[in-house]
C-alpha cells in the first residue's frame, strides 16, 4: 500500500486520475485505519488530503453562509465561535464523535463518506440543506449531502473524486438547529438513533421553513418531510407535536440488534425529534 500527501488540490485530483487499482481518500482516518488493522484488504493507494487548503479551510461568505473543508477536524470546527453561533446543532453533532484524541483527527467528509446508517453529523448536515463541492481527477460538480450516500458503507462518488468542501447557507433571521441522539453508553458510543432539526420562524414565532432528518433508523438518513410538513405554520403547541411524533415513528425502518430493538429505536427516534424541535425553536426565537 502506497501514501501519498498532496499539498494542492491539482495534486490531489492528479493523483486521483493517475492511480491504478484500488484507491481510498483520507480525510482523517479515524475510520479508514481501524478497518486496515480489522483485516479489511488495503488499497494500492491512500492519498491524505489534511494539507490540500481547499479541505482545510473553514470560511464565512460575504452573504453569512460558511464553506468549511472536508477534511476539517471536530476540534477546528468547534473553535469557531461564528460557525457554532450559527449552527450550533451542526457543531454539536460534530462534537459528539469519538474522544478528545479522535476530534483532533475526524472530519465532515470522513464521516459523510463513511457512509454509516449511525453517523452523527450527516443528518445535521442534511437538515442544515449543505452542498458537497465534488472533485474528480477531469472535472468538478456540486451535490447536496442527501444525495451522497447510497447504501450502508456506500456512496455516489466514483473512484476518482472526493469531496473538497460543504457549503451552508445563510441563516435568515430567527433561524435555528439542533440534534440530539441517543446511545447505548454515556460516552463514545455510536447512536442507535438520533435526530437533527433545522427551522425558522416568521416575527410571529410561527414555523415557516423546517427540515427534520433521522439517523439511524435507516440504511441511509431518513429526510423526513412529511413530519417537517406538520410543523409548518404552528408554534410546537401540544397536539402538533404529537402528531409530529406519530409521523417520525412511522417513517423510521430500525434494525433490530443487541444495541437495541427496532421498536425502542422507532420510540425513541419520535422523542429526540420533539425534542431536538423544541431545542431548535427556542435557539431561533432567542
Amino acid at each position: 500500500m502506497e501514501y501519498c500527501a498532496p499539498g494542492t488540490l491539482a495534486e490531489a485530483c492528479a493523483a486521483l486520475g493517475a492511480a491504478s487499482g484500488t484507491v481510498k481518500v483520507m480525510a482523517g482516518g479515524t475510520d479508514l485505519l481501524p478497518r486496515f488493522a480489522a483485516g479489511t484488504p488495503r488499497p494500492a493507494l491512500v492519498i491524505d488530503i489534511k494539507k490540500v487548503p481547499e479541505a482545510r479551510e473553514i470560511r464565512q461568505l460575504s452573504d453569512g453562509g460558511f464553506v468549511i473543508g472536508s477534511a476539517c477536524s471536530g476540534n477546528q470546527i468547534s473553535a469557531q465561535t461564528a460557525l457554532v453561533a450559527s449552527w450550533p446543532g451542526l457543531t454539536e453533532a460534530m462534537d459528539l464523535i469519538g474522544s478528545v484524541q479522535i476530534q483532533g483527527r475526524a472530519s465532515l467528509g470522513g464521516n459523510l463518506c463513511n457512509a454509516s446508517p449511525a453517523a452523527d453529523s450527516v443528518p445535521a448536515l442534511i437538515a442544515a440543506r449543505a452542498r458537497c463541492r465534488i472533485a474528480g481527477s477531469n472535472s468538478e460538480r456540486e451535490l447536496p449531502v442527501e444525495d451522497v450516500i447510497v447504501s450502508p458503507g456506500r456512496t455516489c462518488l466514483r473512484q476518482d473524486e472526493f469531496i473538497v468542501s460543504f457549503s451552508l447557507p445563510a441563516r435568515p433571521q430567527r433561524s435555528a438547529d439542533a440534534y440530539l441522539r441517543m446511545t447505548p453508553r454515556t460516552e463514545m458510543d455510536i447512536a442507535i438513533a438520533g435526530a437533527a432539526v433545522n427551522l425558522t420562524l416568521d416575527e410571529h414565532g410561527v414555523i415557516q421553513e423546517c427540515h427534520v432528518v433521522l439517523g439511524a433508523v435507516g440504511p441511509i438518513p431518513v429526510y423526513a418531510l412529511a413530519a417537517a410538513r406538520i410543523l409548518l405554520g404552528t408554534r410546537l403547541e401540544d397536539e402538533v407535536r404529537q402528531r409530529f411524533k406519530r409521523q417520525v415513528s412511522v417513517m423510521c425502518r430500525p434494525i433490530s440488534d443487541k444495541r437495541g430493538s427496532a421498536e425502542y429505536r422507532t420510540d425513541v427516534t419520535a422523542v429526540l425529534a420533539e425534542r431536538a424541535a423544541l431545542v431548535a425553536y427556542s435557539r431561533a426565537m432567542a
